[in-house]
Formats: structure tokens, C-alpha cells, sequence
């Protein structure tokens, strides 16, 4: 077989962009120590796009792993909707979802009938007919070669996301479904590479690619893992490029009998060195612009950075938890382990970077839980979180909280991770009611806890209200000690 009948593809990837489409601050460690610069931006990642696009012509796919049309104010003040022309603009060549569900099935269903690329989701159905309302594949041509595209969206959106987000939807892992569609690919669209575009998380991807024969990519996300790496599975080559639009991952492949071969991959960030286009900055623009003096309004100042890049707890929710007290008169709060939200430097913080934080803005709640249910909550989200089995993990990161100390074993099995909990420097009482305050179901599902209550004031208003005048004291940062 000659040189000419070896072909080369190169994939880009955006995963998690939680609709930043300007440039902005983001965590990046160097040793132990963070630094901030400044990444993303819609008008980089465009650019990059078509310098890659001139380099390869006609040999690139790109591709939108979900999460993207919700997360800035920008995206929740139009439910996505401001951003379908800018996503249209990059030239995907399809995507899986998410949050896009943020607004319930059938609005996610309209805004997706205005992309000019498919949403693919094998693992989505319709719980009355048992059809599914997103193709679960797509096929197309680049650099001579037939491509085949399997989308799976979260498997977590009808497990624990609000109930309105799976309204008459189911979702599977998408496991069972894989190998027929793989089948199908292969023998009857004659596809030589077959792509799984996946928002399943790294861990679930891992083992996906374990599971099931004849994947030759992975495009990962959810998990917001920078890999500098491919990690390959059973042939399968997995690469996940963080999240907020602050990286694209390039993927170069050769394929030649059959065979499939990593030629590159590069995490690429989009820093100032790539100019913006001039095109795409306008459209942005034409978002961002009718809001930009209102959300640059200065709401207070941090002396140490906000951000969610840690596992067990974070700045960024400490001070959102210490609000919630504020606002509540309670002592102990809990909020969801969000992945999302550009950090915040040190400095000061204006009304967009509340929005960054939380941009659901929930109302602050509070409820009435037992000492057990405390105990039974955070058992099962230590299970969601660290579960040997990639596919029980449904949560982000640890559920946020404070006014309690939790002595924790995480490799325990499930049901004994927790060890102790302390509310101040009293052990928990089992039998004993405790007044709390939360935002969303995340924060306190439904089934815990009586005398739930909204107050009359947002998450975003809490925040403010106690950037404008904290309370000494007002709440103890909650901690997970391992041990």
C-alpha cells in the first residue's frame, strides 16, 4: 500500500466552555503556587479554528462536548439562546450536552434546531415512545476519510440535576448502545474512524473505552481535566482539554491500513498569542456589550483568590456559603460541588463575578435536618464522589458546606466514610434538629430535611450583601479532614 493511501485528520476539541465568551482569569498551578492569566475567549478560539483549518485543509472536525451554553450571564439572561450564532460561527461539526438542559427538554430542543450542526446523544430517550430525540451518530467526510460520531450526553441529568432538566427524558451510560451504533459505522457508513464524543467525565470514558471494542477516540468531558497526555484505553485515545474555553485540545492522527496513530496532541492555550478574529469578536460584542457597565459594577474586594479548583473545599464556596449564613441567620449551609466558575484574584470583585459564581442564582432556602440526615447526606455524596465504579460517580466535586467539621476515610466502603461530625466543637447528634440554609436541590436534595422555606433573597444578592458588610465570624468554614 503506497503513501497515498495513508490519511491524516486532525480533531479539535472545546469541552465545558459554561458559556465564557470573552477572555478571563483563570487557575493555572505553577508548583503550589496559582497564578492567574488571562485565557479563552470565543474570538481566540475562532481564530485558532481557521489557522488549523489553513494548515489541514479540508482534514478538520471539530467538536463540542457540551456545557456550553450555560454559565455566564450571558448565557442564563437568553437560556443560551444569545450564543447559538457564535457557536454556529465556529463551525462545529457536532456536540452532546449538558447543562443545556438547564431550561428543560423541549427548550433545549428548540435552541438545537437553530444549530447548523447536530447535538447527538445515543443515550437520550423519550420515556412515553422510547425514542430518542437527538440522532445518536452523525458520519462525515475530511481528508478523504469517512468519520463516525457518537454522542453521549450526561448520564447524571435525570439521577441528580433538578427534575425539570429530564422532564420525559431517560438517560443510560450509553455502554449497551455503543457497540451496535460502532457496528453500524463501520460496516454500513463505511466509517475507518470512529470518534465518541462523550460528557460522561474522564473516569466513566476510561472505562467506556475498556468496555467496548472498536473505539478509536475519545473526546472526554465534563470532568474539566487538563490532559497534557492522551490516556489510551483499549486502543481507544482519550484526550480532555478543562473547561471555560480556556484550552482547545488538538488531536493529529494517521491512518493507514487501518490502523490509527497519534502523529500530535497539544493542549493549546488560548492565550494573547492568538489575535482575535475580528468577526467573531464583533458577535461576541454584540452579546456581552449591552451588560458589560452593569456587570463591571464593583461589588467588594478579596485579599486571597476565589476558585473551585479543589477537590475537598474551596474559597470560591466558602465565601458563597458564608453568605448564605449571612442572609439566613443560620450557622450551617450547604451548597452543590460545582465545577464551574472562572476564579476570581485577588483584589476587586465585580457584579459579573458574582454571576461567574453562581449564575443560576438561586433563591437562598433553608430547612430543618436531623444529625442522621446530616450524616446520610454526605455518606452518599462521598459515595457519588469517590466511587470505585466510574459509573456511580454522579457528582462534581465534594459537596460544599460549612459550620461542621467532618473526620472522613475515604477509602472506606460505602456507608463508613464518615467517621465523625462535629457542628462547632460539639459532636452531631444524631437525634437533634439542625437549622441549615442551601441553594438548589443539589445542595440539600428533597429528601432530607422538613420546613423548607425560600427567603426572599437571591444567591447573587447574598453574596453582595455580604461583600458590602461582612459579618465577623458569621460562619465557620466547613472542612473535610481525611485521615
Amino acid at each position: 500500500m503506497g503513501a497515498a493511501s495513508k490519511r491524516t485528520v486532525t480533531l479539535l476539541q472545546i469541552n465545558d466552555t459554561h458559556g465564557y465568551l470573552e477572555p478571563h482569569p483563570e487557575l493555572v498551578w505553577d508548583g503550589a503556587t496559582p497564578k492567574f492569566p488571562t485565557l479563552g475567549g470565543y474570538a481566540r478560539i475562532a481564530a485558532y479554528f481557521e489557522r488549523v483549518r489553513a494548515e489541514r485543509p479540508g482534514a478538520v472536525v471539530a467538536l463540542d462536548n457540551g456545557d456550553t451554553f450555560h454559565g455566564t450571564h450571558a448565557a442564563v439572561a437568553s437560556k443560551g439562546e444569545a450564543l447559538v450564532p457564535l457557536t454556529n460561527a465556529l463551525g462545529l461539526d457536532a456536540m452532546t450536552a449538558h447543562w443545556e438542559f438547564a431550561w428543560g427538554p423541549a427548550h433545549f430542543q428548540a435552541l438545537a434546531a437553530r444549530l447548523d450542526y447536530p447535538v447527538l446523544a445515543i443515550n437520550c430517550y423519550e420515556l412515553e415512545s422510547g425514542r430518542r430525540p437527538f440522532a445518536p451518530s452523525r458520519v462525515v467526510e475530511r481528508g478523504g476519510l469517512r468519520i463516525g460520531i457518537v454522542g453521549i450526553a450526561a448520564t447524571i441529568i435525570d439521577k441528580t440535576m433538578p427534575p425539570h432538566f429530564s422532564e420525559g427524558l431517560r438517560f443510560t451510560d450509553g455502554d449497551k448502545e455503543l457497540p451496535d451504533e460502532i457496528r453500524r459505522l463501520r460496516e454500513d457508513e463505511g466509517a475507518k474512524l470512529v470518534v465518541v464524543l462523550s460528557h460522561l467525565g474522564l473516569p466513566q470514558d476510561i472505562k467506556l473505552a475498556g468496555m467496548v471494542e472498536g473505539i478509536d477516540v475519545v473526546l472526554s468531558g465534563h470532568t474539566h481535566d487538563r490532559l497534557e497526555r492522551p490516556i489510551v484505553a483499549n486502543g481507544a485515545v482519550i484526550i480532555q482539554s478543562g473547561c471555560h474555553g480556556s484550552f482547545v485540545g488538538r488531536l493529529d492522527l494517521n491512518i493507514e491500513r487501518g490502523e490509527v496513530k497519534v502523529e500530535r496532541h497539544e493542549l493549546v492555550a488560548m492565550d494573547d498569542r492568538i489575535e482575535l478574529d475580528p468577526k467573531m469578536h464583533a458577535l461576541v460584542e454584540g452579546v456581552v456589550g449591552p451588560a458589560r457597565d452593569k456587570l463591571a459594577a464593583r461589588v467588594g474586594h478579596v485579599d486571597a483568590a476565589l476558585h473551585r479548583n479543589t477537590m475537598l473545599d474551596c474559597p470560591m464556596d466558602d465565601l458563597l456559603l458564608a453568605a448564605l449564613c449571612q442572609a439566613s441567620g443560620r450557622t450551617i449551609a450547604f451548597s452543590n460541588g460545582w465545577r464551574y466558575g472562572a476564579p476570581v484574584p485577588p483584589g476587586p470583585v465585580s457584579l459579573n463575578d458574582l454571576w461567574n459564581i453562581i449564575p443560576v442564582n438561586p433563591p437562598v432556602m433553608t430547612v430543618t435536618l436531623t444529625g442522621a440526615e446530616i450524616r446520610t447526606m454526605m455518606e452518599q455524596n462521598l459515595r457519588r464522589t469517590f466511587s470505585p465504579d466510574p459509573f456511580e460517580q454522579r457528582g462534581g466535586y465534594v459537596k460544599r458546606f460549612c459550620g461542621l467539621t467532618i473526620l472522613a476515610k475515604i477509602e472506606n466502603p460505602v456507608g463508613y466514610r464518615v467517621s465523625e461530625i462535629f457542628a462547632g466543637g460539639a459532636k452531631l447528634d444524631p437525634g437533634a434538629s439542625y437549622d441549615a440554609a442551601f441553594v438548589t436541590a443539589q445542595g440539600v436534595p428533597a429528601q432530607f430535611g422538613r420546613d423548607r422555606r425560600q427567603t426572599s433573597v437571591t444567591a447573587i444578592e447574598a453574596l453582595q450583601a455580604y461583600l458590602e458588610n461582612p459579618q465577623e465570624g458569621v460562619a465557620i468554614p466547613g472542612r473535610i479532614v481525611v485521615f
